[in-house]
């Protein structure tokens, strides 16, 4: 893992600028049951979304090439990243991420409906270790194993970061595992996954936090203030 930047402030940035996607990631058929699935849902389309042209390609991280802070989620859902091209967008998961991405400082505004709706991050990276989006939300851990090397891609490029918010069990067990292979030293027994755990490592920090899906947003398991004290916490190990 590369040296982190100095904790002071955050170091110079162009906003809302991202690095240029590679070509590869956008025409990556590495996983077919992947690549049936995201292409059948952008043709068959989602009824309140027929007149939208879908995304239906790998969606690539989004954010501040100059993050100390990455969230990491899961993967693109069906008709919103799927549909809109832009991790997050589009569903009831990004609302509430944005939100609270929003309120702690990370975001210019509280909302994300389309890649071209003026949101920048500052500060901050939004993406997943499964690029495409899965059947039932449940990619394969053989999914998760043959994108890993796009998420390391990412890594190398986001050189002063600092923190991980990890949204879901998922997400927490593939940046450990990601940190790991690139030589970085968790504590043992590795550290379990809980909202609001702490994970210090010889890189960046891991913050657990339940993701925003809407099984953990409609029945209460997951609420904004409980949201914001994750966001919280993020903004207090970058000061």
């Amino acid at each position: 893992m590369r040296r982190r930047r100095g904790v002071d402030a955050p170091p110079e940035r162009a906003r809302g600028t991202v690095p240029v996607v590679p070509d590869a990631l956008l025409s990556c058929r590495r996983c077919p049951r992947l690549v049936e699935w995201r292409e059948r849902v952008a043709l068959d389309k989602r009824a309140a979304f027929t007149e939208q042209e879908y995304w239906g390609k790998p969606v690539p991280g989004f954010g501040d090439p100059a993050a100390r802070l990455l969230v990491l989620g899961l993967a693109p859902a069906a008709h919103g990243a799927n549909r809109t091209g832009r991790m997050f967008t589009g569903d009831r998961s990004g609302d509430w991420l944005y939100r609270a991405l929003h309120r702690a400082g990370f975001a210019n505004q509280p909302t994300s409906t389309d890649r071209g709706d003026g949101l920048h991050l500052v500060d901050a990276w939004v993406t997943s270790p499964v690029k495409c989006a899965p059947p039932a939300n449940k990619p394969t851990p053989a999914e998760r194993d043959n994108c890993r090397s796009w998420l390391d891609e990412e890594l190398d490029r986001l050189t002063g970061l600092r923190v991980i918010v990890c949204l879901g069990g998922f997400a927490w067990s593939s940046a450990s595992s990601l940190l790991e292979d690139r030589g970085v030293t968790l504590s043992r027994p590795r550290p379990r996954f809980g909202h609001l755990a702490v994970a210090e490592t010889s890189g960046p920090t891991l913050i657990g936090s339940y993701h925003p899906s809407q099984q953990n947003t409609f029945t209460g398991r997951l609420t904004e203030a409980m949201f914001d004290r994750v966001f919280t916490k993020a903004r207090d190990l970058l000061r």
